[in-house]
């Protein structure tokens, strides 16, 4: 009878944890920032049919990066939870730390279960308050743990540099527009060089308390980034230049004469 194969608490750990954070790697960041009116939510994001970035409830936003399957899951537990919570209570006991715990309770059940692999994910759970001091941000890694931001927050792919970008340039007070061109320069920010990332590659959201709805997330539109950022849309045809115009003014044509005993057809006789 052979030996079952032994291996140690901890290494297991240790590999799921690496498992998760490789898979995490290779996505694109996501970047989270405080301005003056609420939560701006910055990602590079291709694709225009699957989202980072979404609603789960009135002043609350949901982004995360790593598999689409496993984070799109989530959301959708968290929508079901937030309206069967605000539908047999109250819409105000629906808050982001509440959903945030729910959702470490889920991750960290699946982390340490051996009968299924880690989810490769990371999580942002935002609230938008009536002031500034009021907003929370939670990020929630692979294991379950819960970490509350401050200002800003980066998550996925190149997130240290990306994070080192932002602390050495980040102030308080940035209006929308200011902290989507600090966001959208840090996630194209590289040790070796930095890159332009265009409008239209860009997934942008925010929680602006200055909404007069009860629902305070929104979209916003490639045109508008375009406006924000000074960037031409890609495909758009260049303008052909107008013909020069001539230094004086044209001459009239000379008039046409009609030699009445001259048939159609026929050319007129040379004057001798």
């Amino acid at each position: 009878m052979s030996m079952p194969f032994y291996v140690s608490p901890e290494q297991l750990m240790k590999d799921r944890a690496d498992f998760a954070r490789k898979g995490i790697a290779r996505g694109r960041s996501v970047a989270v920032v405080r301005y003056a009116d609420g939560l701006l939510f910055v990602s590079e994001n291709p694709s225009a049919a699957l989202h980072k970035v979404s609603e789960i409830y009135d002043r609350i936003a949901f982004a995360a990066v790593g598999r689409y399957n496993e984070f799109e899951n989530l959301r959708i537990a968290g929508v079901r939870l937030a309206d069967m919570r605000g539908y047999s209570y109250d819409r105000r006991d629906v808050t982001g730390r509440g959903l945030a715990n729910a959702y470490a309770q889920t991750l960290g059940t699946i982390f340490s279960s051996g009968g299924e692999k880690p989810y490769e994910i990371e999580i942002f759970v935002a609230e938008v308050g009536d002031g500034a001091a009021d907003d929370q941000v939670f990020r929630l890694t692979f294991d379950g743990q819960v970490v509350e931001e401050k200002d800003y927050a980066v998550m996925g792919g190149a997130a240290d540099s990306v994070t080192t970008y932002l602390r050495e340039r980040y102030r308080l007070g940035l209006s929308r527009d200011e902290a989507l061109r600090l966001a959208v320069a840090a996630l194209g920010h590289n040790d070796t060089a930095d890159r332009t990332i265009p409008a239209d590659d860009l997934e942008v959201a925010v929680l602006d308390r200055t909404r007069s709805q009860e629902r305070k997330f929104k979209r916003l539109l490639p045109a508008v980034l375009r406006d924000v950022l000074g960037a031409a849309p890609a495909d758009e045809p260049a303008q052909a230049d107008e013909p020069a115009q001539a230094s004086g003014p044209a001459e009239p044509a000379a008039p046409t004469r009609t030699d009445p005993s001259v048939s159609p057809g026929e050319e007129p006789p040379v004057a001798p």
